[in-house]
């Protein structure tokens, strides 16, 4: 059919390529499905069916079918889904879901390649169709849309153009599953309400094995994600069924899948212990800034148009005059009444304007509702609904991210208005990533606040989850089906039921046979136990939570006062670095720096460089280089086999003598000696990228990078992480610097040979030079150690000046000391080790504080403490490596007499043993894994040598030990009860045993006095006695 039969069909304003880009952000596919149950919730349904009817011939086998009773649509609104981002839902105030206009084209193109709509509304029927199959086999660039419409009574097409109607006809009927008029009337007839809406999609999307996406054939009462696995992903991810239960906070329409109905949830009454936390902050303001420029823009357009119309109004009175005629005077009313009106509403929307600037500071309130997941305990996190749409689930935070059991099983529930936060178009995530981190943060902050306020943790966690059933050590693992935990989980956890005639929710009282009772899908008030809420027209019963209050902890005044004082130092230290530092673009500009400056390594002077070896640092690809093959100012290149001897120098530049006259103590600055040569220099080495903090002095560009993160800590906590991997090389160099300053001592105080300043001006790494180049010390007397236009005098007077440079203690120098900041530390407090970082460095003559910040203690432990460096009460991390030492406490430890170190870099035995080491250490890791640590079981195998040198032992054992501790407890938990129990049944039997023993001689009494009356020359003492003489007359009878 020819491409200008189509010009009188509707069309869509965009390109047939947009439909397949515009389905791709919808990642998750369930969320595809859920636009289109949106649509309907947004329609006022009350009834949704989603079903499938096969077709073998289509692809995929079956259509997916959206069947509801919402309010419909009649053929102008039905044009709108062709208008991509139109949406008469659109509003501040609105609660519906729908914002942008592009939920069911997305949506439905993300499930298959083609979908068909049938509405009715009114007196109208209404199809509208959309294939991307049609417009690919037509070749077609324009979306074309065909809409035909037909009477509700008389089934008669309704288009005035009948060409029209029969070329969209035609093409429903070539390229949908419905090949004429009566099967497109049966569709409408499966409507059965007065108005509704049905949604056909077919040609569904493939795997890579030619298998649909959706699996309908495994479970014929659900629709689940094909080829996902049941273990270890969340039922949400898995079951459709489960997604829909808990898609709306406040479920208000009946979800039927493949004809059953879906149990509907509201989390807030399926936890343990719910509790509310009303939160308010001002920090959302994204979407309300935007809200109040729209709203500013409008009123000026209308403010605009309001005074055209005036000024019409008055160019009308001037022409007319004193005409008083009758046209005249409508023309005249006319445009003075045009002109009020504009005016009343430019005035309107001025006030809305001022009402939302208003509004804009003044703070958002939300409602934090949590509560313990009794009934699966490894379900927990944080559900983020927006306009009661559910948008984030299972979101960690808080006390959850650290991986214990602390506020584990807890669920935190939010409902966060339009107006505070926007979603994505996908409606699975946040556009504004900033403040939805700050509202977890937030969430976090009060989830800590409800695991205190519960006391779980003060009962003990392991008993608590052993009242309720979990009994296994293992986190994941389900509870206990015995009858007395499933009627203890029962009891916490009232059971609310919807009605499905008035679609109220009902809390039905507690009953024992009622524990395991299947109540059916249509259950209705009539049969609720309780007598105030049998009936529809009874009140909804109200959940009554109660409401806790975050508790944060005052800080008194000489706080207050000292953390200020703290922030003003720190300040000023970042002033006096930002006016030291000068931004270096070329080589003519470190020609322009002093001496000292110039002859730097410039391994560390662009940022670029920087960034890319802070990159490499974090994840090291090999072992580090023998100290004879390190040079910080070589490229990163493969070492190539060869000799250090045979490595010329490079030529040194020719240096200014104004330049020379400004360098500082030459000693300070010597480049490492060159080493003879050895095996290494017959054999490969792997390269280590070099590392940025090997420099003395950090290079200006690292230096305003590493000041700039500071204060973004300072603003934001919850950045604080993120920013701490970004930082790991410089505290690698703190820790470096000051360890290697303490193994330099004794080395700087031993008086120094007099000598000449060896000078060496590394030129830019040049890319046809491959291996790794060494420097070479030279004698005094070479051109490349002092320069040919130096006075000796001046020569001589710097080396004086270099032997008086070490008498100063490094240490307690406040230059040397500030390096110690980053640093990665443990500190005492309370006979308890915690981890922390040096943030501020205090020194005077006799000692030198540090100022540490803890990574996580207890509430009631302050978050910083000052400690002695030279103190028991701190220790560091990990000991730095010898090898990891600047190029300047290289030369000063050569000086001295140092301990041969074995040489593992190289191949060979060495090698073989610390692969052998490895290996083992990554078995012994495997073996002994704690569940739930922050590292994955499966990265220990692919862990490096480096990597494992810096794994957590201490967490690892703390957590192995908690975890051992608790499957202890556990076991002895039954053991107790066990022993409890046989306690009471030994007691129990004793107590039956005496009370048998009462009632035998009770018995033998009666049976005494019963003799006596009959014989009264009888006489019997004891129970022998009369045992004998009953034997004695029962045998006298017999005989």
């Amino acid at each position: 059919m020819a491409f200008s039969n189509y010009k009188s069909l509707n069309r869509a304003q965009l390109t047939v390529e947009y439909l397949h880009t515009n389905s791709t952000t919808h990642e998750f596919l369930f969320g595809a499905l859920a636009e289109l149950v949106d649509n309907s919730r947004d329609a006022s349904a009350t009834r949704i069916d989603i079903y499938t009817e096969k077709r073998p011939e289509l692809r995929g086998g079956y259509m997916l079918c959206f069947l509801d009773d919402g309010i419909g649509m009649d053929p102008n609104e039905a044009t709108h889904v062709i208008q991509f981002g139109k949406s008469s839902k659109r509003s501040p105030e609105s609660t519906q879901i729908g914002q942008y206009g592009n939920g069911l084209k997305s949506g439905s193109m993300r499930i298959g390649k083609d979908f068909i709509l049938f509405t009715k509304k009114g007196s109208t029927l209404t199809c509208l169709f959309l294939s991307r199959t049609f417009h690919e086999e037509e070749g077609l660039d324009e979306v074309i849309v065909p809409l035909p419409t037909w009477d509700l009574n008389t089934k008669k097409p309704m288009n005035s153009d009948p060409e029209k109607y029969a070329i969209e006809t035609a093409l429903i009927f070539k390229y949908s599953p419905f090949k004429n008029e009566q099967q497109l009337m049966e569709q409408f007839i499966k409507i059965e309400s007065s108005s509704g809406t049905l949604v056909i999609i077919y040609n569904l999307k493939l795997m890579d094995n030619r298998e649909p996406e959706l699996d309908v054939e495994t479970d014929h009462q659900d629709i689940l994600m094909a080829g996902m696995p049941f273990e270890g992903v969340k039922p949400e991810r898995r079951s459709f069924r489960a997604y829909a239960a808990v898609l709306y906070i406040d479920p208000r329409m009946r979800i039927f899948i493949q004809g059953h109905k879906v149990r509907t949830k509201r989390l807030s009454r399926c936890l343990y212990k719910p509790r509310v936390y009303q939160y308010s902050s001002t920090r959302f303001k994204t979407r309300a800034e935007q809200e109040v420029k729209k709203a500013d823009h409008m009123a000026k357009i209308a403010k605009e148009k309001a005074r055209e119309a005036e000024s019409k109004r008055l160019a009308l009175e001037v022409k007319v005059g004193d005409d008083i005629s009758k046209e005249s005077r409508v023309i005249l009313r006319k445009a003075q009444d045009t002109a009020m009106m504009l005016r009343r509403d430019a005035d309107m929307k001025k006030k809305i304007q001022e009402t939302k600037q208003k509004a804009l500071k003044e703070p958002k309130e939300l409602a934090f509702i949590f509560g313990v997941n009794i009934e699966q305990r490894d379900l927990d996190g944080m559900f983020v609904y927006n306009c009661s749409r559910l948008i984030k689930m299972y979101e960690k935070t808080g006390p959850q991210l650290e991986g214990g059991m602390a506020c584990g099983g807890v669920v935190g529930v939010v409902d966060v208005p339009y107006l505070v936060l926007e979603p994505t178009h996908n409606k699975q995530d946040f556009a504004d990533a900033k403040e939805y981190r700050h509202l977890l943060k937030s969430m976090g902050e009060h989830l800590a606040q409800y695991w205190k306020d519960s006391n779980i943790a003060q009962k003990g966690i392991v008993k608590f989850w052993d009242e309720f059933g979990y009994l296994s050590a293992s986190w994941s693992a389900p509870p206990s089906s015995e009858q007395r935990y499933r009627r203890r989980r029962a009891m916490e956890i009232p059971l609310t039921i919807q009605c499905d005639k008035c679609l109220k929710w009902r809390t039905l009282p507690f009953q024992m046979d009622a524990v395991d009772r299947r109540y059916p899908d249509s259950w209705v008030c009539l049969m609720n136990p309780d007598s105030n809420h049998d009936r529809c027209d009874a009140s909804e019963q109200k959940a009554n939570l109660p409401c806790g209050v975050l508790k944060k902890d005052k800080q008194t005044a000489e706080v207050k006062q000292k953390e200020l004082s703290e922030k003003i130092k720190q300040q000023q230290e970042k002033l006096e670095a930002l006016q030291k530092t000068t931004t270096i673009k070329s080589a003519a500009d470190i020609k322009k720096l002093p001496l000292e400056v110039s002859m730097r390594p410039t391994t560390a002077s662009s940022p670029q460089a920087t960034r890319s070896s802070e990159r490499s640092i974090t994840r090291p690809r090999s072992p580090p280089l023998p100290p004879h093959l390190k040079n910080p100012t070589a490229p990163l290149t493969r070492a190539t086999p060869q000799r250090p001897t045979q490595t010329p120098a490079p030529p040194p530049p020719k240096v200014e003598p104004a330049r020379a006259r400004a360098a500082p103590k030459p000693t300070a600055k010597a480049p490492a000696k060159t080493p003879p040569p050895s095996r290494s220099s017959r054999t490969p080495a792997k390269p280590l990228p070099t590392k940025p903090a090997l420099a003395t002095k950090p290079a200006p560009a690292s230096q305003r990078k590493r000041i700039k993160e500071e204060e973004e800590e300072e603003e934001e906590e919850e950045e604080e992480e993120e920013e701490s991997e970004d930082e790991k090389p410089q505290i690698k160099k703190s820790k470096i610097v000051a360890a290697a300053g303490n193994r330099g001592k004794a080395v700087e105080k031993a008086p120094r040979p007099k000598r000449g300043k060896l000078a060496e001006v590394v030129k830019p790494p040049q890319p046809e030079k491959k291996g790794v180049t060494t420097p070479t010390r030279h004698p005094s007397t070479t051109p490349s150690s002092v320069p040919k236009d130096i006075p000796a005098q001046q020569h001589e007077a710097k080396a004086k000046a270099s032997e008086k440079a070490p008498e100063q203690d490094p240490e307690k120098d406040p230059k040397n000391a500030q390096k110690d900041k980053g640093l990665l530390v443990e500190v005492r407090v309370n006979k308890e080790w915690y981890t922390g970082k040096v943030i501020a460095v205090e020194t005077n003559k006799e000692s030198v504080r540090w100022k540490v910040k803890f990574d996580y203690v207890p509430i009631s432990t302050p978050k910083d403490r000052w400690v002695f460096k030279s103190s028991d009460e701190v220790r560091l991390m990990r000991p730095p490596s010898p090898i990891s030492q600047t190029p300047d406490t290289q030369q000063e430890t050569e000086k001295g007499p140092a301990p041969m170190e074995p040489d593992t870099s190289q191949p060979g035995t060495s090698r073989e043993v610390t692969d052998s080491l490895v290996t083992m250490m990554r078995t012994m890791l495997r073996y002994f894994f704690p569940p739930g640590f922050q590292i994955r079981k499966d990265d220990v195998n692919s862990m490096t040598a480096l990597e494992l040198v810096a794994f957590p032992l201490k967490e690892y054992f703390q957590q192995y030990e908690l975890g051992l501790q608790s499957l202890c407890n556990s076991y002895q938990s039954r053991a107790d009860a066990r022993a409890k129990a046989v306690e009471e049944k030994s007691s129990n039997a004793e107590i039956k045993l005496k009370e048998a023993d009462e009632k035998l001689q009770k018995l033998r009494t009666n049976m005494v006095a019963l003799l006596q009356q009959f014989l009264e020359d009888i006489d019997i003492n004891a129970d022998d006695e009369l045992d004998a003489y009953i034997e004695d007359l029962l045998s006298q009878r017999n005989e």
